[in-house]
């Protein structure tokens, strides 16, 4: 049994948890899983993988373990733009990372980000109303109607 972070993987049963959620996968996601999550930290070459994942030393294609990957990531609940489970180590290789990256520092952000608009008693920004192409006697409107 494998457990990194919150997944579970089982490679006698060929079953995988994460938290207390069973995930079904296809025969090739669940090898992909198992040989990133086998290697916890460590970064696994896409060369290694297309060896022990699909038993080959050429290339099927070069977006094979890209399409599997995005698969398995969404599977998982990993966000591809921020995985916080497995990252693509740009040039090397892929990681199941064996705890969570920290998050970036959000004060340096907030105070560089501009003030965000005033909103209307709707919810709504006056930039959301004049992007959705309310006018202002209909944002107008909207606002004084009670339910």
């Amino acid at each position: 049994m494998h457990s990194v972070q919150d997944v579970r993987l089982d490679p006698l049963t060929r079953k995988v948890w994460r938290g207390d959620s069973e995930i079904v996968f296809s025969r090739k996601e669940f090898d992909l899983l198992h040989a990133l999550i086998s290697r916890a930290g460590e970064i696994v070459s896409r060369d290694a993988l297309m060896r022990d994942v699909w038993d080959t030393t050429f290339w099927t294609s070069s977006k094979t373990i890209d399409v599997h990957l995005g698969w398995v990531r969404r599977k998982l609940g990993d966000d591809s733009r921020r995985p916080s489970l497995i990252t693509t180590i740009r040039g090397k290789g892929l990681r199941f990372e064996t705890s969570t990256p920290a998050a970036p520092a959000t004060t340096t952000l907030a105070a560089a980000a501009p003030a965000a608009p005033a909103a209307h008693a709707n919810g709504h920004s006056a930039a959301h109303g004049a992007r959705a192409g309310h006018t202002k006697k209909h944002a107008s409107a909207m606002t004084t109607k009670v339910g």
